[in-house]
């Protein structure tokens, strides 16, 4: 096998394992001689990846098994080979009946964790089903097309003489879906930023801020730059664009996204992330400025000029990109979501004074969970008499509703006795997109 091939291989039993973990660790203990056997980390955790290529890969049974096996003899216990071979050879004849058992409790069958079951059924309701199931598939490969370097409609063209089929268009070709993943290196101009990955829900990010030539634009919890660079490709004239994030490192990712794109950066102490040279005409009173700062500490690095555009991108769950990262199932924890939903609340409260009147902010979150999008934001306009909810205006305003279920948001919410939606939320797997909240806020007068 090529290293290339090796690693591809790797990556998905990994993603799938994960993916599919707590159906399969249930199995597991069906499948053991004793109900509470216990088992070496290394032993279990190969097991499952054992499991995982019998029931979810097209992996031929005897090459599934003798694989892990072989695997088995590396890992320094004794009867390791031994027990995974009886255990997967068990899977072979009697996975079926015994997978069944498992699926009669279907929280394991949707191998979710309850907790997120029983959120994500109390926010969102029959609709809780689809996002389960979502986030149970593989996620489409959505490409975003640099309008600098060409037109949608061209950079179409050069995908499809590449044999790369398109299945799925908007905004005039500048947010494609390909009908398959492919390698960044085998896409035309991915080196050169003629084009970036990225679903087409996080896309609207940088649409829904709009921002104008002219203006002072902050990014902040930039990393790793995806929305930061779309930024400057709607509008490469903004007066100074300043992206803020907590992590240095994380803030290099910002700093090669955008010299990819041809954007020249510097940090906040003027010392140049690189010697990159700049690959596009960019106007030379525009300045993208990166610091590595707390963005709810604005008194460590904040410079007194207020924002014309702020870009809120939370940290959260990211409840709504699991299929993307199936390890946050196993990760993450019920008491996460009050912790981060303060954290988004104070971002929130310290970012808005920066913001100048008649401003506007967009709060960006990739979760699943009412409590970090729409109670936050109710929140926090619950407590501010100069910010209004604009969304519903400003998603007009680009004739967008692919994925956005009005139908299902703008009527009561499940759970919630206001019965009205602040900002708008798309479910995962809607029209192939990720799960997102948005909420556009706008400063109706001075502070």
């Amino acid at each position: 096998m090529h290293a290339g091939h090796d690693r591809g291989l790797l990556r998905a039993l990994s993603y799938e394992s994960l993916r599919w973990y707590l159906r399969l660790d249930a199995l597991l203990v069906k499948l053991l001689s004793r109900p509470n056997q216990s088992l070496a980390p290394d032993v279990r955790a190969l097991s499952i990846v054992g499991l995982c290529q019998l029931l979810h890969m097209n992996t031929p049974a005897h090459a599934a098994i003798a694989e892990t096996v072989e695997a088995a003899r590396h890992l320094g216990h004794p009867r390791a080979a031994g027990f995974v071979n009886a255990l997967l050879r068990r899977a072979q004849r009697e996975g079926a009946q015994l997978l069944a058992a498992v699926d009669r409790d279907p929280v394991l069958r949707m191998a979710h964790p309850g907790w997120l079951v029983d959120a994500l059924r109390e926010d969102w309701g029959e609709a809780a089903a689809g996002i389960l199931d979502a986030n149970n598939q593989h996620p489409p490969f959505w490409l975003r097309v640099n309008r600098l370097r060409g037109t949608g409609a061209q950079y179409r063209a050069r995908l499809e003489a590449a044999g790369m089929a398109v299945v799925a268009g908007e905004f005039q070709d500048e947010t494609l879906l390909l009908a398959a993943a492919a390698d960044v290196a085998d896409l035309p101009g991915f080196d050169s930023g003629d084009v970036s990955v990225q679903d087409a829900a996080a896309q609207l990010a940088a649409r829904l801020l709009a921002p104008r030539a002219g203006e002072r634009i902050l990014d902040a919890c930039a990393a790793p730059g995806g929305k930061t660079g779309h930024l400057l490709e709607l509008q490469p004239e903004v007066g100074s664009l300043v992206a803020i994030d907590v992590s240095r490192q994380r803030l290099r990712r910002v700093a090669d996204n955008l010299l990819r794109l041809g954007f020249p950066v510097e940090q906040g102490t003027g010392e140049h992330f690189g010697a990159y040279p700049s690959v596009l005409p960019i106007p030379s009173r525009s300045r993208i400025q990166l610091i590595a700062a707390d963005a709810a500490a604005p008194e460590s690095w904040w410079d007194g000029v207020v924002f014309d555009r702020i870009l809120l991108d939370v940290p959260c769950s990211a409840t709504g990109v699991i299929r993307r990262h199936p390890d946050i199932k196993l990760l993450r924890r019920a008491e996460d979501i009050p912790v981060l939903a303060e954290r988004q609340l104070q971002l929130l409260q310290r970012l808005w004074p920066l913001l100048a009147p008649g401003g506007r902010l967009v709060y960006a979150s990739c979760s699943a969970l009412l409590t970090e999008t729409h109670d936050t934001v109710a929140a926090f306009l619950a407590s501010c008499d100069e910010a209004r909810d604009i969304t519903v205006a400003v998603l007009g305003t680009l004739g967008f509703d692919r994925g956005i279920e009005t139908d299902r948001i703008s009527g009561r919410i499940p759970g919630r006795s206001s019965g009205r939606l602040v900002g708008r939320r798309i479910a995962a797997g809607t029209a192939g997109m990720d799960g997102f909240y948005y909420a556009c806020l706008e400063k109706t007068k001075g502070r």
